[in-house]
């Protein structure tokens, strides 16, 4: 496969069931490793969204989808899940194009976790959430149930990292609870979410259950705002995740935010370092850092800190770096040339301010590209600005503690709270620090994403949650419904 397979010299819109072509600005799509075209798309015109919104409303309102039962809205989700499944190459192409992911790591951590989670929200969509109530306590007499009806049009905005999964989220949870969709993806990674759109609807999901259009930040705002879509999802930065709830609140509408993190990850005393560092590295640094749960905080003890850059600066070292497109590159490069210089000038601002470089890889010479070395910086307060801001590119920062008292108090000394790591040979020890921390999600030990699990922030990192059964009932209104016997 070539970055020629996937050129393209546009892509569609889908309308209620209907591909598209855009009434707006054209918007290239640029390959991050090359800065070569790969595609055009035509961003949607303010009527354009607003056709998609009533596409949506029209599925919600009169159509078949909040009106079938679980079982048959399960069954047309897993032949949508399997459907992805077989367009799986096109998708990983998809991908790598768009965003620079190495093959190697969009495969199975951009591509089939997604069509895995699809899967599960398929499953999950035929769970029966009515729940029937004892007779009343005070006595009259009588009966009722608590239902779960669908929310109805949903507004899902996403992200370029993991533009397949975070959509793959929204859609899911929302289709599993009965809802229809408009989703607008990131300027960046629209190709791959105009796919999914596509593909989805040539599974057989009714016209106007989901619908996917692109757009600048007016069409976005025009989304988020409109009277007609009943909630909205999100995933971004903070700033804008703090508008979009603004924007929302004037309709009185409910969001759900993702607002990425600076996960902590703290080594415990004792910690097996051998067998820790490269995983943790590794984690770090597989997408070139642009990852709201990266562990970009590492906490160890002080007297292991010298044993941990020790056998962090080989393993930073050795890392693949290149042609996203090769089986053996294992970092990719950034977004774009704007993020590279953020970047960049948060990193050479802490050295100025006297950061230590403990480990650096050997960046190749490339001709075009948004392109970064993965480093670790030390000699840090919890407290310097690289240590507080998410980056949202390879950087990690080492900081040191005494006690592990002192370790809790550092990593949950942050804005954020989206994710958080810790290990240690105690395993109980090890859960016990986890549970102290302000995080939605604290992986002890190792461990990944599951479709089963919430997954969400506290403070900054956003409200509600995605994922899991939570994250489906973001999605659905309870209603008591309650009758005389």
């Amino acid at each position: 496969m070539s970055r020629s397979d996937v050129a393209s010299t546009g892509a569609d819109l889908l309308i209620g069931g209907r591909a598209r072509p855009g009434a707006g600005a054209r918007l290239r799509v640029v390959d991050p490793a090359t800065e070569a075209v790969v595609g055009e798309v035509a961003q949607a015109s303010a009527e354009q969204l607003d056709e998609a919104v009533d596409a949506a409303r029209t599925a919600f309102d009169a159509g078949p989808w909040p009106r079938l039962t679980p079982a048959e809205r399960s069954a047309m989700l897993g032949a949508a899940a399997e459907h992805l499944a077989a367009h799986r190459d096109r998708l990983v192409e998809s991908v790598v194009a768009e965003i620079g992911c190495p093959i190697a790591i969009a495969r199975p951590y951009q591509v089939d976790v997604a069509i895995d989670f699809l899967r599960w929200y398929a499953r999950a969509a035929g769970v029966e959430r009515t729940t029937p109530l004892p007779r009343d306590a005070a006595g009259d007499r009588t009966d009722g149930v608590v239902r779960h009806l669908p929310v109805g049009v949903v507004g899902a905005v996403s992200a370029y990292n993991y533009p397949l999964l975070l959509a793959v989220n929204k859609v899911g949870a929302a289709l599993a609870a009965g809802c229809t969709v408009v989703l607008m993806p990131s300027p960046f990674a629209p190709m791959i979410t105009l796919l999914l759109g596509h593909l989805l609807q040539k599974s057989g999901l009714p016209d106007g259950v989901v619908n996917v259009v692109v757009g600048d930040a007016t069409i976005a705002r025009r989304l988020t705002e409109h009277p007609l879509v009943d909630k909205v999802s999100f995933t971004g930065s903070g700033p804008v995740g703090a508008l979009v709830a603004q924007q929302a609140a004037a309709g009185i509408k409910e969001v759900v935010l993702e607002l990425g993190g600076k996960s902590p990850a703290i080594l415990l005393p004792d910690t097996d370092l051998d067998e820790v560092v490269a995983p943790l590295l590794l984690r770090l640094f597989r997408n070139a850092g642009q990852g709201c749960q990266v562990p970009s905080r590492i906490l160890v003890h002080r007297d292991q800190r010298d044993g941990f850059v020790e056998r962090a600066r080989p393993v930073i070292a050795g890392l693949r770096i290149g042609d996203p497109w090769d089986e053996t590159t294992e970092v990719g490069p950034l977004i774009s040339a704007e993020h590279h210089v953020r970047v960049r000038s948060i990193v050479d601002d802490a050295v100025a301010a006297g950061a230590e470089v403990l480990g650096t890889a050997e960046l190749p010479t490339f001709d075009r590209g948004h392109w970064m070395a993965p480093v670790l910086l030390g000699g840090l307060g919890n407290d310097a600005h690289v240590a507080r801001e998410e980056l949202f590119g390879p950087v990690g920062v080492l900081l040191t503690y005494d006690r592990v008292e002192d370790a809790v108090a550092m990593a949950n000394d942050s804005d954020y709270g989206l994710a958080a790591y810790v290990f240690g040979p105690d395993a109980e020890a090890a859960l016990s620090v986890g549970g102290q921390l302000r995080a939605g999600s604290v992986f002890v030990n190792g461990g990944g994403l599951r479709p089963d699990a919430p997954s969400g922030g506290f403070k900054r990192s956003g409200m509600g949650r995605e994922q899991g059964e939570e994250g489906i009932r973001a999605f659905l209104e309870p209603q008591h419904l309650r009758w005389a016997t």
